[in-house]
């Protein structure tokens, strides 16, 4: 049986039938150089091409190599789950199976890892997609998203990152949230860094994301503002919009009293708006309480909705170098 890596790189992968022989032989390339213990898994992410059967053909040639095959398609981010559930090193690297992140980079990432980093987000300066519909709202998006979160990153959407799977295990992912966990460990208490990276553009397939996704990215800086900020104290959110409640029906009683030359019987709906006003008042600092508590409770990790089946490498012993895939 191999020892246990130190390293784990996960890779989601969906229809990448011709990059994936090409990048399983760089990253065995880089990965030797590196001289750590290593484990590489592909997630097939439901491909309806031969991303499998090409997945098949390289898991005979290094026991190293894994693979994880969900049943349907499910998203980057439940790709990334199931081979997060799987991966055993304490260290993980995550990357697209498109090509277009380099193998090359995760010498850095390792190292920056090493010298106490607890993330290393990818930053694609020079980045090679399309102007309009990918580069230019994803630069608004990613200020938009330092604004929120307070990491100042400049590429929350670079799929290569590395991670401590301490802070990575502690980390909500569901929906597209896997771009956001930098801010989410930073709320953790991670130690978050950004490093250039390579990006190159795509050889093979098409890539898919495109203008359609931008409304999801807006949804998703208000869900990543609440869980950010709220969740770690709900109580003060709660507590400010009761406060502002009772300050208007506060308002709403001094109004009368101001005005006593006004017609009384054009007054008679005060009451019951102070009443209402009282009531969602209460109600509001009731459930900052209730949040509270829940807090105490303990997080009890979010569940892991997919359906896998996995199959391991050729056999080898814990030494083995393994052949180029």
């Amino acid at each position: 049986m191999l020892a246990t890596p130190e390293l784990s790189v996960v890779i989601p992968c969906f229809n990448e039938e011709d990059s994936i022989l090409p990048l399983a032989r760089a990253l065995h390339d880089v990965l030797v150089k590196l001289g750590r213990r290593f484990e590489v898994i592909f997630v097939d992410d439901g491909s309806t091409d031969a991303t499998a059967e090409r997945l098949e053909a390289i898991l005979g040639l290094d026991a190293r190599v894994r693979a994880i095959q969900l049943t349907e398609n499910a998203g980057q981010t439940a790709a990334l789950c199931a081979g997060l559930d799987q991966a055993r090193g304490r260290y993980i690297i995550a990357m697209d199976g498109d090509l277009q992140n380099d193998p090359e980079d995760i010498p850095q990432i390792v190292a920056e890892l090493d010298a106490g980093w607890d993330v290393v987000s990818g930053w694609r300066r020079e980045r090679k997609d399309r102007l309009v519909s990918r580069r230019m709202p994803s630069v608004i998006a990613n200020r938009v998203l330092a604004r929120v979160s307070g990491v100042e990153l400049h590429d929350f959407g670079c799929t290569l990152k590395g991670y401590r799977a301490e802070f990575l295990r502690r980390v909500p992912l569901y929906n597209d949230m896997h771009r956001y966990v930098p801010a989410f460990a930073a709320a953790l208490g991670a130690k978050v860094k950004e490093l250039e990276v390579r990006h190159h553009p795509r050889r093979f397939g098409r890539s898919k994301y495109g203008m359609g996704r931008i409304y999801r990215v807006m949804l998703d800086i208000l869900v990543l503002q609440l869980l950010v900020h709220f969740s770690a104290r709900p109580l003060h959110w709660f507590g400010k919009v009761s406060l502002w409640v009772f300050v208007m029906i506060a308002g709403i009683l001094v109004v009368p009293v101001a005005f006593t030359a006004m017609d009384l019987s054009s007054t008679i709906v005060f009451p019951g708006i102070t009443a209402l006003g009282l009531y969602l008042g209460v109600t509001l600092l009731s459930l900052g309480f209730l949040c509270e508590l829940l807090n105490r409770v303990g997080d009890p990790g979010m569940e892991r909705l997919y359906v896998v089946r996995e199959t391991e490498g050729a056999a080898a012993s814990p030494d083995q170098e393994g052949g180029a895939p």
